[in-house]
């Protein structure tokens, strides 16, 4: 086997989608902590740079996703670098080639097969939680499992952000809930199409709603806080979205990257799932703050039957599970 040189120089690849970057921090955390004392680079894609800004130990290269051009700079850029190992957590055709021409001499992955040198023995097949198979990825290179927590790392400066928007409007500590009721352009059926109903019913008990999310979301969120709420729309980075969800109560959102990112504040993150699986991605810790019409143990990635969309989970049955938690009287 080859031996890593001291002050190996050490890279991982990680470049999206954005729930599937957040799952894997803790991961690249794991490996930042095994490799303390070597040179670690994160490679992602531009959009999910702001992740790994406040990371200590950890620098962080960006190249596009998409396109012959951009491809051929990765690898040549990954050439020149002369990295002693790679972590592809990615493990995607695309990245699977970037390995294989990039002339490092340990390839660790997910597939077993060319060109990984290290991976888990059996094939992935996609049947349970993703945050499990990156463990096994950890475990095939002989490093301790991470802990389902993410792993988002703030800055004072970007933390006094949040609390200084927060003093701002009002917004007191454990007196509003965070709503994301948006999700993938890609993916409309995510959308849990009651929000505003719920926010309403939440506003007679002076619980305040903070809309979340991307420019994507910001005509929705702006018709949302027309009727009650405010509107949060592109005010904070994902590292931020988890330090305002530790001022928050509660979170509500879909199936969707904020999901992920609020899971890392500590406080119950509800999250719906109609056609999507949540035992494949569920947010980390987040288990029991599942909802849906699925019966436990559902197995397959993209489901079909009506019964499980979520137009099937009306407001109260929300404002039911709510007030069981004890989050609302």
């Amino acid at each position: 086997m080859f031996t890593l040189p001291v002050m190996a120089r050490i890279l991982i690849i990680k470049l999206g989608a954005l729930g599937d970057t957040i799952l894997a921090t803790p991961i690249i955390d794991r490996i930042r902590a095994h490799h303390a004392g070597d040179a670690v680079t994160v490679l992602t894609s531009p959009p999910f740079e702001s992740i790994f800004c406040d990371w200590p130990g950890l620098d962080t290269v960006t190249f596009a996703r998409k396109g012959l051009r951009a491809a051929l700079a990765t690898i040549a850029w990954m050439r020149r670098q002369r990295f002693d190992r790679v972590y592809d957590l990615q493990s995607s055709d695309r990245t699977r080639a970037y390995c294989a021409l990039s002339g490092i001499p340990e390839c660790v992955g997910n597939h077993p097969c060319w060109p990984y040198t290290i991976h888990p023995a059996d094939a992935w097949s996609g049947g349970y939680h993703i945050f499990e198979r990156l463990n096994q990825i950890l475990h095939s290179a002989g490093i301790a499992p991470a802990k389902p927590v993410v792993y988002l790392p703030l800055a004072e400066v970007k933390r006094q952000e949040v609390c200084d928007w927060l003093r701002q409007r009002g917004l007191a500590d454990d007196q509003f809930a965070i709503m994301h009721a948006g999700a993938s352009e890609k993916h409309p059926h995510k959308c849990w199409p009651y929000y505003q109903q719920l926010a309403a019913a939440l506003q007679e008990q002076a619980l305040n709603t903070v809309w979340i999310g991307g420019r994507e979301d910001s005509e929705r969120n702006r018709m949302l806080a027309k009727t009650c709420g405010v509107d949060a729309s592109q005010c904070f980075s994902v590292n931020q979205l988890a330090e305002l969800a530790r001022h928050a109560r509660f979170a509500m959102t879909n199936d969707s990257g904020p999901m992920h990112a609020l899971s890392g504040s500590g406080i119950p993150v509800y999250a719906f799932f109609g056609l999507t699986n949540p035992m494949r991605n569920h947010a980390l810790g987040q288990e029991e703050h599942v909802i849906t019409r699925q019966p436990p143990g559902i197995k397959g990635k993209r489901l079909t039957n009506p019964d499980y969309r979520l137009a099937n989970i009306d407001c109260e049955e929300v404002l039911s599970r709510l007030r069981r938690d004890n989050m609302i009287e």
